[in-house]
């Protein structure tokens, strides 16, 4: 695969925003009976400890562990406790997120040992009477704590060409499509580039050169769009080595994506394709 320049388009946690919503809210401790509910308005508070995975190329040789303990409530997610682990314990913790709503896709992470969005999980949905551990995704470069080098990602996602391309005259009115060939990739539009899926794949850990689910599902997407006249050269591109005859068919892509996109029938039916194009 080739390598271009790519430019960020998350936002690291390095400087931290305004002082967040559950640091003007009260609390300590376990809920007592009847917090939260009825009258008091209150939301219930707990105390969780957080385990983060720490690596800082200018200060260690090797990853370690550190542990925070945090008073934490009911609407929190886990992108709360970074915060305020950041913001009042450790402004040196490093972590990207953006949006904050499981929409930009920066904050994938490993959340006791599932890829998940920090910005999705509540902490109420964790076994809270455990360590809750996160850690950066697997299988790209840690750059610093929770940040990994996106590039090798990014440049799959690239080379699979994942834009519209069609030929002969611009035309004078948009492309009509009928519902029934919009909906044949709509599933795959759903993508928001956490790299959640590709991360999650075993062949991906073991080979950085696989293509891996992201690239292919986002392949998928044009290559069953009416519209688009470039299928054949995406199947093609796909055909290699590295391409979808990777793919194991573990599920762990499908299990993995925030947005509940089928990746693994995705690569099945990019499979079919290119089976069906040499009969």
């Amino acid at each position: 695969m080739s390598t271009f320049e790519t430019s960020p388009r998350e936002t690291n946690a390095e400087a931290g925003p305004a002082k967040s919503a559950e640091t003007a809210r009260s609390g300590q401790g376990k809920p007592s009976p009847g917090e939260g509910q009825g009258g008091t308005g209150e939301i219930p508070s707990f105390t969780i400890t957080l385990k983060v995975r720490r690596y800082d190329p200018e200060l260690d040789s090797e990853p370690h562990w550190e542990s925070y303990e945090l008073t934490m409530h009911g609407t929190d997610r886990v992108l709360d406790a970074l915060h305020k682990v950041k913001w009042e314990q450790d402004g040196r913790l490093s972590f990207r997120r953006s949006c904050a709503h499981g929409v930009c896709g920066s904050d994938a992470m490993r959340i006791n040992g599932r890829n998940r969005l920090a910005c999705k999980t509540l902490l109420k949905d964790l076994d809270i009477k455990k360590p809750i551990l996160v850690e950066p995704i697997k299988g790209l470069p840690v750059e610093k704590d929770l940040i990994v080098d996106m590039e090798p990602f990014f440049a799959a996602y690239r080379e699979v060409m994942p834009f519209l391309i069609t030929k002969g005259a611009e035309p004078t009115r948009e492309r009509i499509q009928s519902q029934a060939d919009r909906e044949r990739f709509d599933d795959t539009t759903k993508c928001i580039l956490c790299a959640a899926c590709t991360s999650s794949c075993p062949v991906f850990w073991n080979d950085g050169q696989y293509f891996g689910p992201a690239a292919i599902v986002n392949a998928h997407r044009f290559i069953f769009d009416s519209r688009d006249q470039a299928s054949d050269l995406r199947l093609e591109i796909l055909n290699d080595k590295e391409g979808v005859w990777r793919c194991r068919t573990t599920f762990n892509c499908s299990e993995a994506c925030p947005r509940g996109i089928q990746v693994t029938r995705a690569i099945a039916e990019v499979k079919q394709a290119l089976i069906s194009r040499k009969l």
